[in-house]
């Protein structure tokens, strides 16, 4: 029995669209509602979330039993952090700042078992291989591993050509915030510049034959990201879509 198909990877290197929302209020109640929505996929984030190794496994854990697909953000690149999502049973990653492809290269190493890469062995203990109920997860749990890294500076889109290139590599993502900010238009994403630097990317990424991300909650911008290729779509964020709902219904009953 081989380790599970990742069928969104397979729909992202079809070309298919895919749409998304971005999971922070670090909560399994609440990815459990959000996994109810219809949404190809939930991004569980560890990077600006109040995320820890368990509160990550137990959002996997609900939205895995959806049809949206789990994908965690993790902090950084860092090797051991990869190892630890995967194992919990992850099999779609997005990793931020990278900005060369020496650090995509690296990533994508950690998320492969040898010879491929140097991801460590020990998933008779983890959830990923059903708790050593796979017997042939070790020999195809490569194939199965999809790996989005996050381009979000100057330096970045500078390589990007290098770092979409990268084998091992699924799809490159544009963080728009990040980006603006070091283009110096902190706060800014919706600027001209920015946005004619992310579609441009798009792009690019599409035409290397990978997919392209992006999030963004402008309505406009989400129609020009996939006109200009955006397959991975981040169309809203459970924080802020809380936050306005309830800060909407607040006032109207102030004001009344």
């Amino acid at each position: 029995m081989p380790a599970p198909i990742n069928h969104l990877k397979h729909r992202l290197a079809t070309g298919e669209v895919t749409h998304g929302i971005w999971l922070g209020l670090a909560d399994p109640y609440t990815a459990e509602i959000a996994a109810t929505a219809g949404f190809d996929w939930l991004l569980i984030d560890g990077e600006h979330a109040p995320n820890d190794i368990r509160s990550l496994s137990a959002q996997v854990a609900v939205v895995a039993a959806s049809d949206s697909a789990p994908i965690i953000r993790l902090p950084d690149d860092d090797p051991a952090k990869i190892k630890q999502a995967l194992d919990i049973g992850a099999q779609t990653l997005l990793i931020p700042m990278i900005d060369s492809a020496d650090q995509a290269a690296r990533a994508a190493r950690a998320c492969r078992y040898p010879p491929e890469g140097f991801r460590g062995v020990g998933s008779a203990l983890a959830r990923a291989s059903r708790f050593a109920a796979i017997p042939d997860y070790l020999a195809t749990a490569n194939a199965q591993i999809c790996l989005i890294l996050q381009v979000e500076t100057r330096a970045g889109l500078a390589a990007l050509d290098e770092i979409v290139a990268t084998e091992g590599v699924d799809g490159v993502f544009i963080g728009p915030s990040d980006l603006a900010a070091d283009m110096g238009h902190l706060g800014n994403p919706g600027h001209p510049e920015v946005q004619a630097a992310v579609l441009d990317a798009m792009a690019r990424i599409r035409t290397a034959g990978k997919a392209a991300g992006v999030l963004t909650t402008d309505p406009d911008f989400i129609e020009a990201s996939k006109a200009a290729g955006a397959n991975f779509v981040g169309v809203g964020i459970d924080v802020t879509l809380f936050a306005q709902t309830l800060r909407m219904l607040g006032q109207r009953y102030r004001a009344g």
